[in-house]
């Protein structure tokens, strides 16, 4: 065996072995190394390392890791970090060192800054958001939601706003006072001049009735039906009178004895017939209609002579059908005048009003004429 020595770096020989043979006939010796990793069974010495390190089974330095065997000083709130041949103490992230404590850093007053609102929390901080905006992925920006889209709150119609949202609702309603809800509004209950006759409340909207013999026209005004136009039921030898809100049915032949028709709704009393002496010449049969309490006074009738007379004179007269004052006839002419409506009419009703002529002429001659008019008020105003 020979042994060859190796310098180690720490001035420590290591020695190897070689096993040595011999060929016979050449005297050729061969070696054969030893195990490297093997260390030596006998070291020559124990070798010094500096601080910080220590002497591993190698019989090498190597470095002590203090943090993992809990040789270090740092503080409870401090971080050790190993380093060759010694340690450090650190602040952990989101603190800084202030002398030989660790304290909170406020990254709240540090740029990049929070677009709304940063909340400090020990070593970190986050970022919130004001109601209606939602954190960006930078986790700094703000950015509006839509919460139209997200999930419509509103019960009609709903219009996304900065940070926000407003709720509408469609026509013929009214938000609610939560400002979500939409609320049928009555426009019955606004307003009672809005339909004429009766308004009928409904969900979104309203309409507008009228009475029998009334149909709607524009949606809110009651117009009269002309029966005698459409439908009636009047027989042959009858006559149909409209008036507001109905119909009537009269006879064609109006005349009673001993009085005969000369013509359409005039009826005379023939001079031959004695009776006919003390009775007005002629009865003229005429309708009208008014509307319910009609304001007064108004003028609704004017009476002429049809036939003039010269040196005679007319005078007008109510004979009979005014014994409630509810007329009064004023004369406008010589031969004309007009009837005036005193009192106000509630109908439905029917009043039947003689309106007489009385014609004197110079010789005394009498004679009287007589109009017959029938007046029918409608039930309404309209």
């Amino acid at each position: 065996m020979a042994m060859n020595g190796i310098l180690l770096g720490n001035g420590a020989k290591r020695e190897e072995a070689a096993a040595e043979s011999t060929s016979g006939r050449n005297n050729v010796i061969r070696r054969t190394p030893a195990d490297p990793n093997r260390a030596p069974p006998n070291p020559t010495h124990q070798i010094q390392c500096a601080a910080g390190y220590e002497q591993s089974e190698h019989n090498v330095c190597q470095d002590i890791d203090e943090c993992a065997t809990g040789t270090h000083n740092c503080r409870a709130d401090q971080v050790c970090v190993n380093l060759r041949g010694s340690f450090s103490c650190q602040c952990p992230p989101g603190y800084q060192k202030r002398g030989e404590q660790c304290v909170d850093i406020d990254e709240c007053t540090l740029p990049p800054y929070c677009h709304h609102r940063c909340v400090n929390t020990p070593g970190s901080y986050y970022c919130q958001c004001n109601a209606g905006f939602q954190l960006a992925s930078n986790n700094h920006t703000c950015v509006d939601i839509n919460e139209c889209d997200a999930n419509n709150p509103c019960a009609q119609q709903c219009y996304n706003i900065l940070g926000s949202f407003i709720c509408q609702c469609n026509p013929g309603f009214e938000l609610s006072s939560d400002r979500i809800n939409c609320e049928d509004t009555d426009e019955c209950r606004t307003s009672s001049y809005i339909c004429q006759y009766q308004c009928v409340n409904e969900p979104g909207k309203f309409s507008c009735v009228c009475p029998e013999g009334y149909q709607v026209v524009g949606g809110r005004t009651c117009q009269d039906i002309n029966e005698c136009e459409t439908t009636n039921e009047c027989r042959e030898d009858e006559i149909c009178w409209n008036y507001h809100g109905g119909f009537r049915c009269y006879p064609i032949n109006p005349c009673q004895e001993p009085y005969v028709l000369t013509s359409e709704n005039r009826c005379v009393c023939p001079v031959s017939n004695t009776i006919c002496r003390e009775l007005p010449y002629s009865v003229v049969y005429k309708y009208m209609s008014i509307r319910s309490d009609r304001t007064v006074p108004s003028d609704i009738f004017q009476i002429q002579a049809t036939t003039i007379y010269p040196n005679t004179i007319n005078t007008f007269r109510i004979k009979s059908g005014n014994e409630n004052g509810e007329f009064y006839l004023r004369q406008t002419s010589a031969v004309s005048a007009m009837l005036v409506l005193v009192k106000s009419l509630s109908g439905p009703r029917e009043h039947i009003v003689d309106l007489e002529m009385l014609t004197v002429n110079s010789l005394n001659y009498r004679t009287s004429s007589v109009l017959r008019l029938t007046i029918i008020v409608g039930p309404y105003a309209f």
